[in-house]
């Protein structure tokens, strides 16, 4: 079944991977996934509940901090049953993003990696002027034979999927 899927794929962007370097291909591969994942969330999650949640959460915060430094007893008492109302607000806003979003993206996301990696596993897609520790502790705990100062696909794919989902949060407006 999964090289079904690859096959797919592969009729999909394979004219991409033979015509373009790497970087080319895992950075649209980056970028449509991260708007994929991005709009899922968007649609699958209440963003005004999110939001409430943020916003209680920060005037929660503040509070506490006053209480705390006025050393004022009942208003932390007060405060300790606010707290638990905004958890329970939390444990609602987590779990539709545990159970919708997660649920539906991770397969994606690994079918995904699991094609990549065929074709990409030991390239290194971007090459940074200096030995960089991140890449490094990276590529020791993956057992990547690529330098510190070169990025896999999987680094390469993670910074693109991250710029390109905080550009389209920031223009959705989500929280």
């Amino acid at each position: 079944m999964i090289e079904g899927i690859y096959s797919f794929l592969d009729s999909v962007f394979g004219p991409l991977i033979q015509a373009y370097h790497p970087i080319v291909v895992v950075t649209i591969a980056g970028a449509i996934l991260g708007v994929f994942f991005t709009l899922m969330n968007y649609f699958l999650v209440d963003q005004e509940k999110t939001k409430l949640l943020q916003k209680k959460s920060k005037e929660f915060q503040k509070k506490y901090r006053e209480a705390q430094a006025s050393k004022d007893e009942k208003k932390l008492r007060k405060l300790q049953q606010e707290q638990m109302e905004l958890m329970r607000l939390q444990s609602e806003v987590m779990k539709d993003t545990m159970f919708k979003v997660t649920l539906l993206t991770l397969p994606i996301f690994w079918i995904f990696f699991g094609w990549l990696r065929r074709w990409y596993v030991e390239v290194g897609i971007a090459k940074a002027p200096f030995n960089f520790f991140v890449f490094d502790w990276f590529h020791r705990m993956y057992h990547s034979g690529l330098p510190a100062s070169e990025l896999g696909y999987i680094g390469w794919y993670f910074l693109t999927s991250y710029a390109v989902g905080m550009i389209l949060r920031k223009l959705l407006d989500m929280s």
